[in-house]
């Protein structure tokens, strides 16, 4: 029989376990136990690490260590204020792509947008944070997954903001009539070949992170769509992956918007900030 551990003790073990699958053995440990015992991981820390390990955390750790994402495990994900309900089929939020609500922020200053329209918006990631941020705007969602669709409803209905986002199948734009004061998007901008982290590539949904050769086949799509759809004073925030400002801009300024740059928190140009 395989003596009882405690808490401490299926920590380290499990950070050890997790060291070839993860670039943060212990945080993921951390994260699991806390979901396997029902808390926060503040909470766990603070805890008492000598109590038994739950019987639920060794399989969570078995899933992490074949390469399943940790916000996949646990079906939640932090975003700007916000929290994400996230599971399989749905592009995971990043911390990279807060870079475009400040971006909007910093655009808006003290007015705020009154209608906003989020491009491939997966389950809900950047309205939801905006219309958390602009409790008075509308916002429209558009992606072309019905899967992610349903993440993005759900997300609504639990934030308390269904009744000011709307959600639609579509092929990015087409079809869609602007003006919208406020345009977000975080299209799929990979290179077919490039090398990804395993639970990148085995697991999140291929259609939100590959564009084609050069990873510019969406923005190539996109800049065709975004000017019709920008009312005069008002602001699209699109992710670029990270080198990708200075062949991606002029596919934009050839349509004739402005176009200008954040970085994000490593100092990577991260949004393509565009007005007319």
């Amino acid at each position: 029989m395989t003596p009882e551990l405690s808490i401490r003790e299926a920590l380290a073990a499990a950070a050890r376990r997790l060291t070839s699958a993860s670039a943060t053995p212990r945080l993921d440990a951390e994260l699991l136990m806390a979901h396997a015992l029902g808390i926060d991981r503040d909470r766990l820390l603070l805890g008492c690490p000598d109590a038994a390990e739950p019987p639920a955390f060794a399989p969570l750790v078995a899933r992490r260590e074949a390469g399943e994402p940790i916000a996949y495990i646990v079906g939640r994900r932090a975003f700007w204020t916000i929290e994400l309900e996230v599971g399989p089929g749905v592009l995971i939020p990043r911390p990279d792509s807060e870079t475009l609500i400040e971006a909007a922020l910093l655009h808006f200053g003290k007015r705020a947008p009154e209608t906003i329209l989020d491009l491939g918006t997966g389950p809900g990631t950047l309205l939801l944070a905006a219309l958390d941020q602009w409790p008075g705007a509308r916002g429209l969602g558009v992606d072309a997954s019905e899967e992610a669709l349903a993440y993005a409803r759900r997300n609504a209905e639990r934030l308390g903001l269904a009744a000011c986002a709307d959600f639609r199948l579509g092929d990015w734009a087409d079809g869609l009539a602007g003006p919208y004061d406020l345009i977000l998007c975080n299209p799929p901008y990979i290179e077919a070949d490039a090398e990804l982290p395993r639970d990148v590539r085995e697991w999140e949904p291929h259609g939100a992170l590959f564009a084609g050769r050069d990873g510019l086949d969406d923005y190539r799509r996109l800049a065709t769509m975004i000017a019709p759809l920008l009312r005069p004073g008002g602001v699209a925030c699109i992710e670029l992956g990270a080198g990708q400002a200075g062949a991606v801009a002029p596919l934009f300024t050839a349509r004739g918007l402005n176009a200008a740059t954040r970085a994000d928190l490593a100092g990577h140009r991260r949004c393509l900030v565009l007005t007319l």
